[in-house]
């Protein structure tokens, strides 16, 4: 199930990536839908959960505002628009599965996830910047923590 897990995550990262490039472009004729659906497509034989992508997919889609307004405080060094468009999207779904899967996704599992994918997809000190604002992330929004003094 991991494994299943970690490539579906692999496929709403490229979703995103693709929605948000193609947005920014002009491209009207972009569909969450077809986009979503053609990567799944390509895994059909290895991800059995595609309710999970698709759940992640449209979960950060339609929290991405305020997602955003969470990480920016936690990197103000780097407003969103300035952070890697990789980076940027790693950091919403992990964000994402930090505030809404708790119950599902344990906190220490969905930052770690998100440094994976950073190691794979982003450059190389993205896994860094990624374990930095994941980690204290967890501590202001979900332990309430703000003088920084727990550790993930």
């Amino acid at each position: 199930m991991a494994s299943n897990r970690h490539l579906g995550r692999i496929v709403a990262l490229q979703t995103l990536y693709e929605l948000e490039f193609r947005t920014e472009c002009g491209d009207t004729s972009v569909d969450v839908s077809e986009v979503l659906g053609r990567n799944l497509s390509r895994y059909e034989t290895a991800i059995d959960d595609t309710d999970f992508v698709d759940a992640l997919v449209r979960g950060v889609l339609k929290e991405q505002v305020s997602i955003d307004e969470k990480i920016q405080p936690i990197a103000p060094d780097w407003p969103i628009e300035q952070i890697a468009r990789i980076d940027r999207n790693i950091l919403r779904i992990g964000v994402y599965e930090l505030l809404n899967d708790g119950k599902i996704v344990p906190p220490k599992v969905a930052i770690n996830e998100a440094v994976e994918l950073a190691k794979a997809f982003g450059s190389d000190n993205s896994s860094k910047f990624v374990n930095g604002v994941l980690g204290t992330a967890y501590r202001t929004l979900i332990e309430g923590a703000t003088d920084g003094s727990t550790t993930v």
